[in-house]
């Protein structure tokens, strides 16, 4: 299975083709809505989650609202649309890929690469991803997660998958006290221009073992889940399980031991985050994304003009002042497109019912 994005930031719209994926998979627009609406929400967001209404509209692959196994079109319209409405950007800003890729693609503007490299992108990865999610969960693969930290706010309380619903709609976080805090952080860092970064966790539930391979380094499951989301714009850091900690333990307090009862092969624990070898173990998968704080800040940050070569101040561009929430959202999304693919490259199948039968077929 492949995934192609293509679009702009203010062109007419966002679209991703999907590759591979099989048929009979009946596509709810409703699920796939709701997770471009939570894409769009969390306390800090800025004024263009105002403006733009995200809804996919599936433009080939489906017959009769049942995937056919040929390219899926997936398309997210841009209300906020128009290559001439937005000012050239010469002020380049820091942490962005403004001075970087202009560099690479030339001229002074550069408009042309933030457009492009702009988070909008997302909007239709995330549509991608929850199709992709609708086809794991036919197999009882389910995903979810939530806000670890925002700012200096960090939760380290460790909660069982069932909860992680019962997260907040505006920070993501599951403790009440330390969502409150982290809103009073959002605000602060809003009243003097600035932006906050977080931490997010990503759980996978009921994927069996042996998806990945410890052949090709290449195709190392926790490889690719962390390719995925460092190709989120804002990722700066990907953890599995007891991730960095864990490298300060001895390896008999790290490694997750074997035990088998009845026929039974099970871990009393998962400090492997559900990944051993470069392969799904059976446990749940648990990964943490780290998110920088945004690179546009309304007070700006020291720079270079590249129209006139001289210092400048960055350009002040509408921005947001924390995106954890969205960015959790586009996580869940990006790794249920990568848990599918894997899935897909082992089993394959035509259809999703002779999927189902063969990950059926599989030991736990």
């Amino acid at each position: 299975m492949k995934i192609t994005t293509a679009g702009e930031s203010h062109g007419k719209g966002l679209f991703a083709i999907i590759e591979g994926f099989p048929a009979g998979v009946p596509l709810d627009m409703v699920p796939i809505n709701n997770a471009l609406a939570r894409r769009q929400s969390g306390f800090g967001r800025g004024s263009r989650q105002g403006i733009e209404c995200d809804r996919a509209e599936i433009l080939s692959g489906v017959f009769g609202g049942v995937t056919s196994g040929s390219p899926i079109t997936v398309a997210v319209w841009n209300r906020d649309c128009g290559e001439g409405k937005c000012a050239p950007l010469t002020a380049v800003r820091p942490g962005h890929a403004d001075l970087t890729g202009t560099l690479k693609y030339g001229g002074s503007d550069a408009r042309a690469v933030s457009e492009r490299a702009s988070a909008r992108e997302t909007a239709v990865r995330v549509a991608a991803g929850e199709i992709c999610r609708l086809l794991l969960e036919k197999l009882g693969v389910s995903l979810s997660g939530y806000t670890c930290a925002i700012g200096p706010v960090s939760d380290g309380a460790v909660y069982p998958f069932e909860r992680l619903s019962s997260r907040d709609g505006e920070t993501g976080m599951l403790d009440p006290a330390l969502s409150l805090l982290a809103k009073r952080e959002i605000e602060a860092a809003r009243a003097s221009g600035d932006t906050l970064g977080g931490v997010c966790e990503i759980r996978v539930k009921g994927l069996k073992s042996g998806f990945g391979s410890c052949m090709t380094y290449a195709q190392k499951l926790d490889a690719r889940l962390a390719s995925a989301i460092l190709g989120i714009q804002a990722a700066k850091g990907v953890e599995f399980g007891a991730g960095f900690f864990g490298a300060s333990l001895r390896g008999s307090a790290f490694h997750d031991e074997i035990f088998c009862e009845e026929g039974r092969i099970f871990r009393k624990t998962n400090r492997a985050g559900g990944i051993e070898g470069g392969m799904s173990n059976g446990e749940e998968i648990v990964l943490r994304a780290a998110m920088k704080p945004l690179p546009t800040l309304q007070r700006g940050l020291a720079s270079v003009d590249l129209a006139m070569m001289k210092p400048s101040v960055a350009a002040a561009e509408r921005g947001d002042v924390c995106a954890i929430v969205a960015f959790e959202q586009i996580s869940e999304s990006v790794v249920a497109a990568e848990i599918c693919a894997a899935v897909l490259e082992r089993l394959g199948g035509d259809t999703v019912d002779a999927l189902a039968a063969r990950y059926g077929e599989l030991p736990l």
